[in-house]
C-alpha cells in the first residue's frame, strides 16, 4: 500500500504546477517516511505539492546538481567529489537534518546467534568469515545481502566498519527487498534502517544488538533510549540537501519537519527525532 500510494503521489504531483511542487529525491531509506512526512504537509498545504522518489541518496544529490530535485534526501554526509562537482558548477548549497535513524543488522529468527561485535560484522561482511559456525553452532556458508554502491547505507556501513565489502556480497535495490531475502534464507545476513523492521519487516527475523568489544553491553538499533543517548555504534543523521537559492520554496516544508507534529511522524515511523 505504500508503494502504490508514492506511486499515485508522484503521478499526480508531476501534473502540478512547478513552483508549487516541491521535487524530494534520493534515499531509499527515507523514502517511505517522506511520504508519510508529505501527505501530512499536504494536508495543512493543500496548495503545495511534494513529489517523491527514491534510488539512492548518490542520485539524489546529483538529481539536485542537475536541477530535477529542490530537497535531496541523503542517509550520508554530501562526500569531498560531490562537493566540489557543485563548487565547480557555482552552485551554493545547505542542508537539513530532520530526523535520526539507527542501522539494524538482521539474520533469519532460527539462527543461533543473538548479538553480534564489531570485529565480527567486520569480518562477515569483508568475506573473512564465510560460514556461521565461526560464530555459532550452526554449520552454514554465510549470505550477505547488501546495498549497491550508490546507497547511503551502503556507504555508511563500509565507512564505519572501515571495510571493502566481500565481492560475493548480493546487491539489493532496498530495505524491503533485504528483508525478503533473509527471510528467505536462514543463512542470510542484511543491513536495514530501523524503521523498515519496526513497521512490518519483523516477522521471521532477527534483530543483532551490536556490542564493541567482549562483556560490554549489546545496545540494540530499537532501544530508543540509546539511541538518544548516541550509544548505538551504527546511528546516523538523516539529511536534507538543497540549493541555498531555492531555501524560501522548500521552507515550508522543512519547517514542517521540525515542527512537532513533523518530529512525531518521524518517531511513529520507527526513525528517531533530532534532540
Amino acid at each position: 500500500m505504500k508503494y502504490f500510494f508514492y506511486s499515485l503521489l508522484v503521478l499526480l504531483f508531476s501534473c502540478s504546477q512547478d513552483n508549487k511542487t516541491i521535487k524530494l529525491k534520493g534515499s531509499d531509506t527515507e523514502v517511505n517516511l517522506a511520504v508519510q512526512l508529505a501527505e501530512s504537509f499536504h494536508g495543512i498545504n493543500d496548495d503545495v505539492f511534494v513529489s517523491i522518489s527514491g534510488g539512492g541518496s548518490g542520485l539524489g544529490i546529483a538529481s539536485l546538481l542537475n536541477g530535477t530535485a529542490d530537497l535531496a534526501n541523503s542517509s550520508r554526509s554530501i562526500n569531498d567529489k560531490e562537493i566540489e562537482l557543485f563548487q565547480k558548477s557555482g552552485i551554493p548549497i545547505d542542508s537539513f537534518i530532520f530526523g535520526q535513524d539507527a542501522i539494524a543488522f538482521v539474520v533469519a529468527e532460527d539462527l543461533l546467534i543473538d548479538s553480534i561485535s564489531i570485529t565480527e560484522l567486520s569480518g562477515i561482511l569483508s568475506g573473512e568469515f564465510s560460514n556461521w559456525s565461526s560464530l555459532s553452532l550452526k554449520n552454514l556458508p554465510i549470505n550477505i545481502y547488501g546495498r549497491q554502491s550508490n546507497s547511503g547505507t551502503h556507504d555508511f556501513v563500509k565507512k564505519k566498519l572501515g571495510i571493502d565489502f566481500s565481492l560475493y556480497a548480493k546487491e539489493m535495490n532496498g530495505n524491503a527487498q533485504i528483508l525478503e531475502a533473509i527471510k528467505a534464507d536462514n543463512s542470510g545476513i542484511g543491513y536495514v534502517g530501523a524503521g523498515y523492521v519496526t513497521h512490518g519487516g519483523s516477522k521471521g527475523i532477527k534483530v543483532l544488538p551490536v556490542y564493541l568489544e567482549k562483556n560490554q553491553q549489546a545496545i540494540s538499533p530499537l532501544d530508543a533510549q540509546m539511541i538518544a543517548a548516541g550509544k548505538y555504534f551504527f546511528q546516523r543523521p538523516l539529511f536534507q540537501y538543497y540549493m541555498a537559492s531555492s531555501y524560501q520554496k522548500i521552507k515550508p516544508f522543512l519547517d514542517f519537519e521540525k515542527s512537532e507534529a513533523g518530529q512525531k511522524i518521524i518517531q511513529s515511523a520507527g526513525y528517531y527525532p533530532v534532540k
